[in-house]
């Protein structure tokens, strides 16, 4: 906990005096302040949440905001299984597999896309030179993530599938230890390890982009009987976000300095995959066909046992949205 502290007390020192005088109140907030837990992750892909705390938006839209920081947003969506946590941000890989197994899920909002986060990153001096060449080598991956996905997707559209690589569970934190002691010949990430990792490698680095086969979306969720029991603090929620969606746009060097000292990482990091990400509050039909792409992706590879299509609109909660920025809503019910 002490380390939080001065994480967040190094951020409200970047960040000028302004944000650690107290500030004011919204307007559209009345009553007490609603107790929420956020699970997020320290990823750039959470970068709203961290500008959010940074500049204390959350007291602003009357929350109480407690913090859970997480290596991925699998294991930030697992706290809110598990009851440890309100909200919690995640990409739509892992809310898939959650609601094929039968989780009642909502997702509240869209807080970054990307066709540029997710690649293979991998070592030349292991004779990779093409994505074709990753036939028969060890690749790593995040099982049940977006990892997984882009890695499948890959492997297709180079006429290749699982069986002809050697794949190899890993958590995120665990890729640039791996490729570093050639446990692994490539791996199948994101964002900060991907660049970290390429860095490692130096020129025996490549990386596998395809743009064209996977758009990355960067969620909230939460359980539906909390969401519908609290839709108040849903709305206030993503008030404090949409404020932190105006200021990214406005500070970008300020908000790379706040996400550089909130997740520890350094800030030329930050800074060189900063034009990856597209920071907006939204629900739009990316999310949708997303998940139906990547539910036949389950179920023909038989990591699911549920055989029926989900009606995916009636996982994401329109009305909060609705009620604080109804253009940023393109679903269609």
């Amino acid at each position: 906990m002490w380390r939080r502290a001065l994480a967040i007390a190094a951020v409200l020192l970047a960040t000028g005096c302004d944000s650690i005088t107290q500030p004011a109140q919204d307007k559209a907030v009345t009553g007490g302040p609603h107790r929420l837990t956020v699970a997020y992750t320290h990823q750039p892909q959470s970068t709203l949440i961290h500008v959010a705390v940074a500049k204390r938006y959350f007291t602003e839209v009357g929350l109480d905001a407690q913090l859970m920081q997480h290596t991925h947003g699998r294991a930030a969506l697992q706290s809110v299984l598990d009851g440890k946590a309100d909200v919690a941000t995640v990409a739509e890989t892992p809310v898939m597999f959650s609601i094929l197994k039968g989780d009642r899920i909502f997702i509240l909002a869209n807080i970054e896309s990307s066709t540029l986060n997710n690649a293979i990153v991998a070592n030349m001096d292991a004779g990779i030179r093409t994505a074709e060449d990753l036939k028969g080598k060890r690749i790593g991956y995040t099982a049940g993530s977006t990892s997984e996905f882009f890695l499948d997707a890959i492997l297709t559209s180079k006429g290749l599938v699982k069986a002809d690589i050697q794949p190899v569970a890993l958590n995120p934190d665990e890729m640039l230890q791996a490729m570093t002691a050639r446990q692994v010949d490539a791996v199948s990430t994101w964002n900060y390890p991907l660049t970290q990792i390429k860095h490692r490698l130096g020129k025996a680095g490549v990386i596998f982009y395809d743009r064209q086969i996977y758009t990355e979306t960067f969620n909230i969720a939460a359980k539906q009987d909390f969401i519908n029991a609290h839709p108040e603090t849903a709305r206030r929620f993503l008030r404090a976000l949409l404020k932190a969606e105006a200021f990214v746009a406005r500070h970008p060097d300020e908000a790379q300095a706040i996400v550089s000292a909130a997740a520890g990482v350094d800030r030329a990091l930050v800074q060189e995959v900063w034009d990856a990400f597209n920071y907006k509050v939204v629900l739009d039909q990316t999310l949708l066909l997303t998940l139906e792409d990547e539910t036949r992706w389950a179920m023909r590879n038989k990591l699911v046992e549920k055989v029926d299509m989900p009606d995916y609109v009636t996982y994401v909660y329109l009305d909060g949205l609705m009620a604080v920025k109804p253009e940023a809503v393109l679903i269609r019910r």
